[in-house]
């Protein structure tokens, strides 16, 4: 099993995606300072966490994080709401 999460830290604000089949372990990494690309902005704390069966599934899931609906999914959650999910091929309604 793999886990896709995003990190959050309030005081920048900032967020992080990724994904591990370790979660516990890769949050020690992240807040331990030895992510060069975010170790300026600890401590993070987990704001939302999936669970996916392969490494091609959290690699796409991911990848959808990082997309502008993704982004724009992360900030439902950290404003307290509920992010809204489309099924695949279905259109945004206006």
């Amino acid at each position: 099993m793999f886990t896709v999460y995003i990190l959050f830290r309030a005081k920048s604000p900032k967020t992080y995606v990724g994904y591990t089949d370790n979660l516990k372990d890769r949050i020690k990494y992240h807040n331990g300072g030895k992510v060069k690309a975010i170790k300026l902005f600890r401590p993070w704390r987990i704001i939302y966490t999936e669970l996916l069966k392969s490494k091609a599934e959290a690699k796409q899931r991911e990848q959808y994080w990082k997309s502008g609906a993704g982004r724009r999914n992360i900030k439902k959650i950290i404003s307290g709401s509920r992010p809204t999910f489309r099924k695949l091929g279905e259109a945004r309604s206006k």
